[in-house]
């Protein structure tokens, strides 16, 4: 009995090491697999402009991207569902993998450093949406070419003159960067789900 009990403490002095054994930022699996859920990437998002926030907050602010509508119009229904998913699910394995601190009996939610790390992915991981980026790569794409198949002289590209070629690409690149600044100029964070519109 006396072996039994000297032996249970050394077991939970090793669980206890354990969270701090942990790596402080999560690998690149865990971040995949915590993007994977739209919501988290919500929170992700909400959390990158707030420093510390609250469950009820940071609720109403996802249900309002989700339903597509202004924090003030979000219902009841509607908040208490996020809620719930937010404190049994997602606040925990973002606790867990050490993105945010989250206080149970206060409700407060604090991001941690990593978070800002989080930015590049958050950029690029969406629900079929084509991110900025990869937008003008294949924009960028097409009209390298439209330029070879000029200067190869290719029987469609030979049809109409290398000036009003380029300057069709020239204005795609330019229609492309109106609308892209329109939609960020008219970003709303607190009413418009951050896939939608994404900030440039």
């Amino acid at each position: 009995m006396s072996k039994q009990r000297g032996t249970a403490p050394e077991r939970d002095e090793n669980t206890s090491d354990e969270p701090t054994d942990r790596p402080a930022a999560p690998t690149e699996q865990e971040v995949f697999d915590i993007l994977s859920n739209r919501r988290r990437r919500y929170a992700l998002y909400a959390l990158l402009n707030d420093d510390t926030t609250t469950i009820g907050s940071l609720a109403e602010r996802i249900a309002a991207w989700e339903n597509d509508c202004t924090v003030d119009e979000v219902t009841s229904t509607e908040r208490k569902r996020v809620y719930t998913a937010l404190q049994q699910s997602h606040l925990p394995k973002l606790e867990r993998t050490g993105l945010v601190s989250f206080d149970r009996e206060t409700g407060r939610v604090h991001p941690t450093d990593t978070v800002d790390e989080m930015d590049i992915y958050l950029e690029v991981v969406s629900e079929e949406q084509l991110s900025w980026d990869q937008y003008y790569l294949g924009l960028s794409a097409v009209a390298v070419g439209i330029v070879v198949a000029i200067w190869l002289g290719l029987p469609p590209f030979r049809a109409l003159s290398p000036l009003l070629w380029m300057t069709f690409v020239v204005g795609l690149f330019a229609v492309s960067a109106a609308i892209h600044n329109y939609r960020s100029a008219n970003l709303d964070a607190a009413s418009e789900p951050p896939e939608v519109s994404r900030r440039s």
